[in-house]
């Protein structure tokens, strides 16, 4: 597993040692950076069940400003530090152990989006568990996306992940690679969508 582009590009990242953390593969996460383009650059990102933290290590080679990694124990925290050490030169970036499986809210995330807000979300939850609609929810009420903060969704492509239920976030593109599928939806607070 490496950086597939930006500054710390061809660095290895460290792989879990436990087979239930699933990293996104090298050439998924590719063709999901160049589907982003620039949106990466200066933005704040929040990387939700990061395992390696690759994810979010991607967008700050390829010049992101910030990264706030979310997972659920502390041996992931371990792992995302390891991977940030050996791959990027003073990030600005930090760990916050939430298990998003059963935390109701997101509110201990304001702090660290800083204001506005995110600009980049990445969600790649254990495949077929219906977390991924949850946590779109979660992150639609926390009220810690900047305006026009895009949200990558990597699930099973077998997934149906409906826009039912989210008044903000739009669904502006769908991609399939191989078992694997990407979501993308787009932030407009309520207020800017009705007076557009």
């Amino acid at each position: 597993m490496r950086i597939t582009g930006g500054s710390a590009k061809g660095r290895k990242l460290h792989s879990p040692r436990s087979n239930l953390i699933r990293p996104t593969s090298d050439q998924v996460r590719e063709a999901m950076f160049s589907l982003i383009g620039e949106r990466v650059v200066n933005s704040r990102v929040l990387d939700l069940f990061a395992g390696t933290g690759a994810l979010g290590i991607e967008a700050l080679s390829r010049g992101a400003a910030a990264a706030v990694f979310v997972d659920k124990s502390i041996e992931t925290g371990r792992l995302i530090e390891t991977n940030l050490r050996i791959s990027i030169t003073h990030p600005q970036a930090a760990f916050v152990m939430l298990n998003l499986a059963t935390t109701p809210h997101l509110g201990t995330l304001h702090s660290y989006g800083a204001s506005p807000g995110f600009n980049l979300v990445f969600m790649d939850p254990p495949y077929q568990k219906q977390l991924a609609e949850r946590v779109l929810v979660l992150i639609e009420k926390a009220g810690i996306l900047a305006e026009e903060a895009l949200i990558v969704v990597e699930e099973d492509r077998r997934v149906n992940i409906p826009a039912a239920g989210l008044t903000s976030l739009h669904p502006i593109d769908q991609r399939q690679y191989g078992a694997t599928g990407l979501w993308f939806y787009e932030f407009r607070s309520t207020a800017k969508h009705c007076h557009a």
